[in-house]
């Protein structure tokens, strides 16, 4: 019923008006409501757009999206190990199967090559319910995923999800769909630690992803709902009937969008992906090898312009494919080597020393400056510090020769002013005072309190005699010396490389993979060789360019390396080498042996191999200890076990298909090693009158002139045509060291007694 016209007056007030309204009714009419969404929208609208500009998408991705695992493969192609904090490696799009592609868009976003890049609904949904607390929320396309991969973190907040937002709008205009994708599929995590589809494929089905077939692909795409619980090796039953059906799931979604055929659809059948494997990928001499080649790479980063830590962290962002120049059956013999003529005879039950060994070896092809095989220790997983590359233990005499490359390159002479050559006569005399500048009357002792005297260089590199070496230091002047050294690239900072005449012994730091360039470059006819443990990198595809191994200039001359291989060839052939000396090819090389022998050495070489072995007495901690004893053969030198693990390696490692003989240009070859009765009495004998320059192979020992000393003395005695023999010495005599300096010293023979 209506209203009657007496009540509607009485709703008016006394001038005939309506009362005003009072609380908060009198702000919601419709006009108030309408204008309030039009502002909302209009405010919504401009902090859309403001966002929108203010939002950028990250230059690059978060530091854990880019890290990915540096391959290390062997020279065969062979993969050692993947190493990195992440087990990942970017792979281009191309390399993916269309199929697996398909997988993956089946899987997780069909209309993902159609839609803007974003699921507003499903924003809205994950956002409201986010923001009620109705716990995680998903609702993210592919793209929107590879934003969260890539830049942002996986918290699920308010902030977060809007910030995925609007990177994800930006991109679509930025990104083609195929970046996208490829982006996704290189950052997602696919279980069993694997983030990226390319480990996804190693991890599962032990294969790279090219050799991925589409039921394989389905697999790893129905990974991505929740790897950890559809991972066929993990799952229950109950898990693994749920990974059939979200499998049956992309193949119908293929089928839907018609990327697969329904015949071909209905012969598709699961294939179970392997178990895990456990990798040990440092195991062994794997560890050596991968940590030799990770320091050859951050050198070459560094000489590319990189500071050291920018080298280091570029390494360690991983992406690296390495293949290694380690020659498998070489390494093979000279683990082989190792473990018969050193390993098997030890025996730390028995002797405390035997537990104390370690053994560091490197073997390079000189023409190529390629590492054909490395060995760093027994187990790099039960003692990392590698052998090879350690430089904590003096080379002791192996350090000779380059004294006496650095008179020949100088073109020294002795104190009475002849120039040094193989038969320059010097006194051999134990504990002789060195003369001249520099010298400060430095007596260093012969081992075992060896005397001759007068005696020729190459008398004293075969019996590496300390008096000659010391004194022809100094003569050659200390600086040459010590740069002749790092020119044939031994290391001078942090070795405690001092030039005085204590380096006649070999007292700075050295390690076999050091000793092994230098008698490489030797062997190269004096054109640097800087062994190299790489034979490619790349990254991410991209081939990237080394250093050469073998430079193109040379750093001594032809005169003075293939001398230095002469002279070297008299120590196998007549001095303390006499055990690697061989009927199928020639050998240079030299012994040496430490203080108180806490290290022994042999570094030699054939025209086609130089290999550098080193034995080094390390009790737990690190301290350094005496072999003496090792195996219960009494003394070790560089005679015995090294130069016997040489030869077995070398011998193997050459077979029969080796150059038998040197190639040497040298006006400063080998000598006979004749004894000889008297000396002059200068402080440095009269040299005797340099050898002829030699333009064919040098002859054996036992086929070589004998030159005529300049002074006068009773006429040499001719070196006999048959296999020579090594020269008489006096019987030796405990040495009266009470120790601290290197005797460096001459390194017995094996035909003679082991004390």
């Amino acid at each position: 019923m209506g209203r009657t016209h007496a009540q509607q007056v009485r709703k008016r007030n006394g001038k005939g008006k309506r009362p005003k309204r009072s609380g908060m009714r009198r702000f919601f009419n419709w006009k108030t409501v309408l204008a309030g969404f039009v502002g909302v929208f209009a405010l919504g609208a401009g902090a859309f757009v403001v966002i929108y500009h203010y939002v950028e998408i990250p230059e690059e991705g978060k530091a854990a999206a880019r890290l990915q695992s540096n391959i290390y493969k062997s020279s065969d192609g062979r993969t050692i190990a993947r190493i990195g904090e992440v087990n990942r490696q970017t792979v281009p799009l191309s390399r993916i199967p269309q199929s697996v592609q398909h997988a993956v868009v089946a899987a997780e976003n069909k209309s993902f090559y159609t839609d803007p890049g974003v699921d507003l609904q499903g924003m809205a949904r994950a956002l409201l319910n986010t923001t009620l607390g109705r716990g995680k929320q998903g609702g993210s396309t592919i793209t929107q995923q590879y934003v969260k991969n890539y830049y942002l973190d996986q918290r699920q907040t308010v902030s977060r999800k809007v910030k995925e937002l609007f990177i994800s709008l930006k991109m679509q205009d930025k990104l083609s769909k195929s970046q996208i994708l490829q982006g996704y599929l290189n950052t997602s995590y696919f279980g069993r630690g694997a983030y990226g589809i390319q480990a996804a494929s190693r991890a599962y089905y032990d294969k790279d992803v090219d050799q991925l077939n589409l039921q394989e692909g389905a697999y790893l795409a129905a990974l991505l709902q929740s790897p950890s619980q559809y991972d066929w090796a993990a799952a229950t039953e109950t898990g693994k009937r749920s990974v059939k059906a979200r499998w049956g799931y992309v193949l119908d979604n293929m089928v839907e969008q018609k990327w697969l055929s329904p015949g071909d659809r209905v012969t598709m059948r699961f294939e179970e992906p392997g178990d895990p494997k456990r990798t040990d990928g440092l195991k062994g001499q794997n560890g050596y090898l991968i940590e030799a080649a990770k320091q050859e790479m951050i050198r070459a980063l560094i000489e590319d312009g990189r500071s050291q830590e920018e080298a280091e962290r570029d390494f360690a962002t991983g992406g690296w494919t390495i293949t290694l120049t380690i020659d498998g059956e070489k390494q093979r013999d000279l683990e082989g080597a190792i473990k018969h003529k050193l390993l098997d005879d030890l025996n730390p039950r028995l002797r405390e020393v035997d537990s104390d060994v370690q053994v560091g070896a490197a073997s390079v092809d000189p023409k190529t400056g390629r590492i054909v095989a490395l060995y760093g220790g027994r187990d790099y997983l039960k003692h990392y510090t590698d052998n090879a590359t350690r430089r904590d233990y003096q080379p002791a005499s192996t350090f000779k020769p380059v004294i006496l490359a650095s008179a020949f390159e100088n073109d020294s002479a002795t104190q009475s002013g002849r120039r040094i050559a193989p038969g320059t006569l010097y006194d051999g005399t134990d504990k002789r005072p060195v003369v001249g500048p520099g010298g400060h009357g430095y007596a260093p002792e012969n081992e075992d309190g060896y005397s001759q005297n007068p005696i020729t260089v190459q008398q004293g590199m075969n019996d590496s005699v300390n008096a000659v070496f010391a004194q022809m230091a100094v003569d050659v002047g200390l600086g040459k010396v010590k740069k002749t050294a790092t020119d044939l690239g031994m290391k001078g900072e942090g070795t405690g490389f001092v030039a005085s005449p204590a380096m006649a012994l070999g007292s700075m730091g050295a390690s076999p993979l050091d000793m092994v360039g230098v008698y490489a470059t030797f062997a190269h006819h004096g054109k640097k060789v800087t062994p190299s443990i790489i034979a490619s990198a790349s990254r991410n595809g991209k081939k990237y360019a080394l250093p050469d191994a073998v430079g193109g200039d040379s750093v001594v001359s032809r005169n003075t390396a293939d001398g230095v291989t002469s002279v070297l060839r008299g120590v196998v052939d007549d001095g303390t080498a006499n055990a690697v000396r061989s009927s199928r090819y020639q050998v240079a090389g030299k012994t040496g042996t430490s203080d108180d022998d806490k290290s022994a050495w042999f570094t030699g070489y054939t025209p086609d191999l130089v290999t550098s072995v080193g034995l080094f007495g390390e009790a737990l901690g690190g301290q350094q200890v005496s072999l003496q004893n090792t195996g219960g053969h009494g003394r070790v030198n560089g005679g015995t076990y090294p130069a016997r693990i040489w030869a077995e390696y070398t011998a193997k490692a050459l077979g029969d298909d080796s150059t038998p003989r040197f190639s040497l240009e040298t006006r400063d070859g080998a000598v006979p090693t004749a004894p000889i009765t008297s000396a002059p009495a200068s402080a440095s004998p009269t040299p005797s009158q340099p050898a002829p320059m030699l333009s064919q192979p040098v002859p054996s020992q036992s086929q070589r002139a004998v030159p005529t000393p300049s002074f006068t003395a009773p006429p040499p005695v001719p070196v006999p045509s048959h296999t020579p023999t090594p020269t008489p010495v006096p019987t030796p005599t405990p040495s009266t060291s009470t120790g601290g300096t290197d005797k460096g010293g001459r390194d017995r023979r094996l035909d003679q007694p082991v004390r």
